[in-house]
């Protein structure tokens, strides 16, 4: 909608309607507040239609069919190929076919005014609202404004890439042909679910990255979806980076110069990173640099590098452009926290902001759950055993074959994934935990409650596991620990 000049002043004004936007709005409408939630492409945002939600469904068809393929009775059933067509439908189906209409109708039931068109900022708690025919409204904020516009594929400086029509992850996930020849730049989450995405619907997948896969995990982890990638046909090369891209006209083959050797691919998935949507915010009338992260405290208030509020306690941000940690999941969290606290704020009401209180996102610095839905798929939460080094803790790793565990033989006959839990010698809690193996999503959350609870190993032993189940890869690791209760 457009806004009318006796709708254009409310409490809290949060620019950006995907995920994290709508989360912000929700809580502040429920704490009491009138909110105008503005967006300027689908509301629903990055991951409703270029990310989570139908990168996942170009996954499944080929996770489920490996699956079956490795348990007896199941192989017998399995005739033909992946149905490369009908993926593609259902992952239109998952993206709404890129129609926010039913999450438009969600935001009006929740009591949100939603407001199409770019929003800028004109000055502290002003923007400008330009809509689609050009129409300018000026809004007023009475409390606060919250951006949460999320981030964008970053591009590397390699000579010709940007003429070459790269694909993002954007053009990955909603592309409505399979390519024959896909390469690959980068080999982060993105690009290594999308090699095994691609992979399973018949690309040939070359996959490029300068230093080893999913670098910012366990280094288990990359290796074991290296080698998954090998075995689906992907080429993988470490420790490369072209030095020219080019493209054969508009639709023609990309070749890139890597080595001095030509790599032709009828398309290029450049997934080397993000950065933050803010280079047309206007934030330069409020004292910030535009294209710049926006780093906050943990009740999501913009700060500067002392952690002072850079704009007195007006100016939020949630999700990727904060920076914290590029994920959905996080960013909501976020989301709640801040649209609790502005609420709150606002109203004069008694805040928690001690660390783990109702109005903090504390689980961001060292508490955060992933999920890379390779295949096998890698699901961490915490610190790694390096970063947990790094940052001081006195810490042990553990280690279990997860394909040891009797539900691993019944999930599939040839099971095969690795467990990693680092403990804090110190106060004998866990800090970190890295599952790799079919089917370990479904572990994650266990383990977050873990870490996050700071639940000790003692009582965590009093935890008994279901049998058969993967679960049981718990206990493996607390014998593996130590059986002796004294060694708690």
């Amino acid at each position: 909608m457009t806004a009318s000049p006796e709708d254009t002043t409310f409490d809290l004004i949060v620019i950006g309607a995907g995920a994290i936007g709508e989360n912000v709005a929700d809580r502040a409408v429920q704490g009491g507040l009138s909110v105008a939630l503005v967006e300027a492409e689908l509301v629903g945002g990055e991951c409703s239609y270029w990310a989570c939600m139908p990168s996942k469904a170009l996954l499944r068809s080929g996770a489920a069919l490996r699956a079956a393929q490795n348990v007896s009775g199941a192989r017998e059933a399995v005739t033909g190929q992946i149905d490369v067509r009908a993926v593609l439908e259902q992952r239109n189906s998952i993206a709404s076919n890129w129609n926010d209409e039913g999450q438009a109708e969600w935001v009006a039931g929740a009591g949100i005014t939603l407001l199409r068109g770019f929003a800028r900022f004109t000055g502290p708690k002003t923007l400008s609202l330009t809509d689609a025919l050009g129409g300018v409204t000026q809004l007023t904020a009475r409390h606060a404004i919250a951006v949460s516009t999320g981030s964008a594929a970053l591009l590397p400086d390699i000579p010709g890439l940007a003429g070459a029509a790269p694909w993002t992850s954007r053009e990955a996930t909603s592309a409505q042909e399979v390519p024959a020849r896909l390469a690959i730049l980068g080999g982060g989450v993105v690009g290594c679910e999308m090699a095994t995405a691609y992979a399973s619907l018949g690309s040939k997948v070359t996959l490029l990255s300068r230093g080893a896969l999913l670098g910012n995990l366990e280094p288990f982890a990359g290796e074991r979806v290296k080698d998954a990638l090998l075995a689906l046909g992907v080429d993988v090369q470490l420790g490369v980076s072209p030095t020219s891209v080019s493209r054969d006209g508009a639709g023609g083959e990309v070749t890139l110069v890597v080595d001095g050797t030509d790599l032709v691919a009828d398309e290029l998935l450049v997934a080397v990173g993000r950065t933050p949507n803010t280079g047309d915010l206007g934030l330069e009338t409020i004292g910030l640099e535009p294209h710049s992260w926006l780093p906050t405290d943990d009740t999501m208030l913009v700060v500067g590098e002392d952690g002072t509020p850079l704009s007195g306690e007006w100016l939020y941000a949630t999700g990727d452009v904060t920076r914290r940690a590029l994920l959905t999941h996080q960013g909501k969290y976020q989301a709640r926290a801040a649209g609790d606290v502005i609420a709150a704020r606002a109203l004069g009401k008694r805040l928690s902001i001690a660390p783990w209180g109702a109005h903090v996102a504390t689980a961001d610095h060292e508490a955060v759950p992933q999920v890379t839905f390779t295949d096998p798929e890698v699901a961490s939460v915490g610190l790694t055993l390096a970063a947990a080094q790094k940052a001081g803790y006195s810490v042990r790793a553990v280690d279990y074959e997860i394909g040891n565990v009797a539900g691993a033989s019944v999930t599939s006959e040839n099971y095969s994934g690795q467990a990693r839990m680092v403990v804090d010698e110190d106060r004998q809690v866990i800090v970190g935990v890295t599952f790799v193996g079919q089917d370990v999503a479904e572990l994650l959350h266990s383990a977050t409650i873990a870490v996050v609870g700071e639940v000790p190993l003692s009582r965590l032993w009093h935890a008994v596991p279901s049998y058969p189940t993967l679960s049981e890869v718990w206990l493996r690791l607390l014998e593996t620990y130590g059986r002796d209760a004294s060694s708690f």
